[in-house]
């Protein structure tokens, strides 16, 4: 049973940073792009990061670029997402999802496996 666990959300002031961490079991995670996405209340879900498989490819939202960082350790079977000079619009649920294909995911419906989420919280 593949499992996607999401840890690192919390509150935080606006200048500040958190560090985000899925953990996956149940698949062979070197074999996967990975993803984060955000929802925030009453908006849809959207793409922050994505990362092919092997780490050779990312994409990011314009919102985060040069502010949110993604990257993987096989060897913890592990997606992270570093966030610095969070802003309160950044407050969001945020989900990492798994897909079986080796290239970048930009879609929703690329991704396979999903995460039940983690709240950050950027207090102005």
């Amino acid at each position: 049973q593949v499992q996607l666990v999401e840890s690192g959300g919390g509150l935080v002031q606006a200048g500040g940073s958190l560090r985000l961490s899925c953990a996956a079991s149940g698949l062979t995670f070197g074999r996967y792009a990975m993803g984060w996405y955000r929802q925030a209340p009453g908006k849809e879900r959207e793409l922050v990061a994505a990362i092919s498989r092997g780490g050779g490819s990312t994409y990011y939202a314009d919102s985060v670029k040069g502010r949110f960082t993604i990257s993987t350790v096989n060897a913890n079977n592990t997606v992270y997402l570093q966030m610095n000079s969070l802003k309160p619009e950044d407050t969001a649920v945020y989900y990492c999802a798994a897909d079986a294909t080796p290239f970048l995911a930009l879609r929703q419906s690329e991704y396979d496996y999903w995460g039940q989420g983690t709240q950050v919280t950027v207090s102005s």
